[in-house]
């Protein structure tokens, strides 16, 4: 098997400058919840997507100053020799595979914390901090100009030394750049404000000081919209941007597009699907002869071909998909293309950073771990024996615990109840705006169809007494989880209704299976993820009136990590659903829904017939108790573990990686005290 000559195309050499991409794929700079903090456990990603193919690859953004710092937001640095030597690891790692590595330069402004170094950050005027900190920015007079300047080029010169390939002026996504190029936002009266070429002139001198710090060791690119401001979805607002661009087209070495509105750029599959961008990027090629790159969420080679041939862009930038499957590039090359793991478009990765942790994958779950456990997504040690294993229930945590074990080579049965596998992936897929959701099950089930060593059993329900028939070494029970009809007040599970009206309670399940209320409907949010929300949708496509009620300020409040929310609330509100933040459902008696303020404001009162609740889920665990019910673990004939929401429900990314743990480490010497490892410095190796 080879690749298929139509891709020939994404293969070819792109010059960028002084240096030279081996192809066009093109990981764009993305957060990883990592940045400084974890040098290695970053390295040891990256490395892994040049291994993968990925021609360039960029870091997240690195403060070239402690005046611009974003924790708790993970982020890298340029700020003095310890960071080169770190970065190091990471350029070393992925020229040891033929690709380039690029360092993004940033300067948050007022869309920097600096809650780490408590330093005041700079902006074109003493503007709020725009996360909602209570703190404003100095306005920069001319010094503060000529000490960023220097601090840029200080860091493009350490970029150079850490041995990148590519630098980056980041000129867009509201940092302080930006501001100084935004008509509205930049209101200065000298040299760097007021005509379109004074609030160029900063973007200009630091391409120019950058190219000329690193010569002709580095190319110079530069990150910038397309549009100057949002609009309807598809429908730029160009502003001045053209005339912008066309003043500093001939400047960098390649050009890194992304357009005003982030929820498109980095849009979820829910709302934003494949190629979402090229409205915004017709006219980019035609103004610059240098190479462009811009993001679409590709997962389809078609795509990525269709995109250069007509000149939309000259690189395939990714981000989420690079995070889905390090290896896209090579199966292309190698026509594996059934072997892809699609992105889903959950934003989970995008969450890990938001909550300041090491990125994580629905659908790639080695994501983050290929350093502190040592999993890499492709590769897996051999089985340990000849053990056969059984794995009861094919969803998430299932599939995956199949497919690696069938990776690593060891006979599995993998037994489900009903025709169709995926468990809640499958269920959950088929509700509004969800269907790119099945590419986790679609994935995991063409894979075990390859695989002659692994069995799969549909319409097997299985009893404590065929888990003992079956003679397997190892058994593992991933039964999911099941939506509860109660409400949890931080303390217990609480019912709130009995009796003849719990007929019109309903959960999540009810409507994954169809069975849908009548009439107008509460949807109590106590999940604060997505479900509410499309159940709410599903409900209303019916005909029927919805309330949405929530405990928190804010619908699907979690979501807004997952850069969702808004999204979401705008969406219920065009479909006529009524939401009602920060209330408690108290009672409801299949006629009045009695909800509570949150803040001890005064009880309002909802005439509806049916209230679904979305609040929490009950592990189906009675066949792993029945088993234990039958005889003691000391004395079971193989080993036994609960995986997937059937052990801790949580989201779908959980269960993957929970599926993925249990085939890594069956029948391997794991330290259960020390699970993994410490990415920092040892400070009884270091002097004081």
């Amino acid at each position: 098997m080879g690749r298929d000559s139509r891709y020939d195309i994404l293969f070819e050499p792109v010059q960028i400058g002084p240096v030279t991409a081996p192809n066009r794929f093109y990981q764009v700079p993305h957060c990883t919840g990592m940045g400084w903090q974890y040098p290695r456990t970053l390295a040891a990603m990256r490395k892994v997507k040049a291994q993968g193919g990925w021609g360039v690859i960029c870091t997240e953004y690195n403060s070239i100053h402690p005046s611009s710092d974003d924790l708790p937001h993970p982020y890298a640095s340029l700020w003095d020799d310890s960071d080169v030597r770190a970065h190091a690891l990471m350029t070393d790692a992925v020229h040891e595979h033929g690709s380039l590595a690029a360092a993004e330069l940033w300067y948050g402004g007022a869309n920097s914390n600096n809650l780490f170094s408590r330093l005041p950050s700079m902006d074109v005027d003493s503007r709020p901090n725009t996360k909602g900190h209570p703190y404003q920015t100095r306005a920069m007079d001319k010094q503060d100009i000529r000490d960023l300047r220097r601090w840029h080029r200080k860091a493009a010169l350490r970029a150079r030394d850490a041995g990148f390939d590519v630098v980056y002026v980041y000129a867009t996504h509201g940092y302080l750049i930006s501001n100084f190029l935004h008509p509205r936002v930049n209101t200065r009266s000298d040299e760097y404000g007021g005509s379109l070429e004074n609030r160029v002139r900063l973007t200009r001198e630091l391409i120019q000081e950058t190219k000329d710090a690193v010569g002709d060791r580095c190319a110079v690119a530069v990150r910038f919209s397309a549009d100057e401001e949002i609009g309807e979805d598809g429908q730029p607002i160009y502003g001045e941007r053209r005339e912008m661009f066309e003043m500093l087209s001939d400047l960098p070495d390649l050009w890194d597009i992304n357009i005003a509105d982030y929820s498109v750029e980095m849009g979820v599959s829910r709302f934003t699907k494949e190629a979402a961008l090229e409205p915004y990027m017709h006219w980019v090629k035609s103004v610059t002869d240098k190479p462009v790159v811009t993001v679409g969420r590709f997962t389809s080679p078609d795509t990525m071909v269709s995109q250069v041939r007509r000149g939309i862009t000259d690189f395939i930038g990714a981000a989420r998909p690079s995070i889905a499957d390090p290896y896209l590039p090579k199966k292309i090359e190698e026509g594996r293309l059934s072997a892809i793991r699609e992105c889903i478009g959950c934003n989970v990765c995008y969450a890990s950073d938001s909550i300041g942790v090491p990125i994580r994958c629905s659908q790639n779950p080695t994501m983050g771990e290929e350093w502190r456990k040592g999993w890499h997504p492709e590769i897996l040690r051999k089985k340990s024996s000849e053990a056969r294993v059984l794995i009861v229930g094919a969803g998430a945590a299932g599939l995956e615990a199949a497919r690696a074990l069938g990776v690593r080579g060891y006979d599995v049965l993998l037994a489900e109840a009903s025709r169709e596998l995926g468990g809640r992936v499958s269920r959950e897929a088929a509700l509004p705006g969800m269907s790119e959701y099945i590419r986790v099950k679609d994935y995991r089930e063409q894979q075990l169809i390859e695989m002659p060593n692994v069995e799969i059993y549909r319409e097997s329900p299985l009893t404590v007494d065929d888990i003992l028939a079956v003679e397997a070494d190892h058994v593992a029970i991933a039964t999911g989880a099941t939506w509860r009809k109660e409400c949890f007040d931080e303390e217990r599970f609480v019912p709130v209704t009995e009796g003849a009206a719990l007929s019109r309670v309903f959960t999540p399940d009810d409507i994954m299976d169809g069975k849908l209320p009548d009439g107008p409907t509460l949807v109590f949010d106590g999940d604060g993820y997505y479900m509410a929300s499309v159940i709410a949708e599903k409900i209303r496509a019916q005909g029927h009136a919805v309330t949405l009620v929530t405990p928190s300020d804010s619908v699907s409040d979690w979501a807004g990590k997952t850069s969702e929310r808004w999204r979401i609330r705008t969406h219920l509100l065009r479909l006529g659903v009524e939401v009602l933040p920060s209330k408690s459902l108290v009672q409801f008696d299949g006629e009045i829904a009695e909800l509570e303020c949150t803040y001890g404001g005064p009880s309002v009162t909802v005439p509806v017939a049916n209230t679904v609740m979305v609040t929490a889920r009950k592990p189906n665990d009675s066949l792993y108790r029945g088993v234990l019910g039958r005889m003691s673990p000391e004395d079971l004939p193989f080993s036994l573990r609960r995986i997937g929401d059937c052990d801790a429900p949580a989201i779908i990314a959980a269960a993957v990686y929970a599926g993925h743990r249990y085939a890594q480490e069956l029948e391997e010497a794991v330290d259960e005290d020390i699970p993994l490892k410490h990415d920092r410095v040892d400070v009884g190796q270091q002097p004081i």
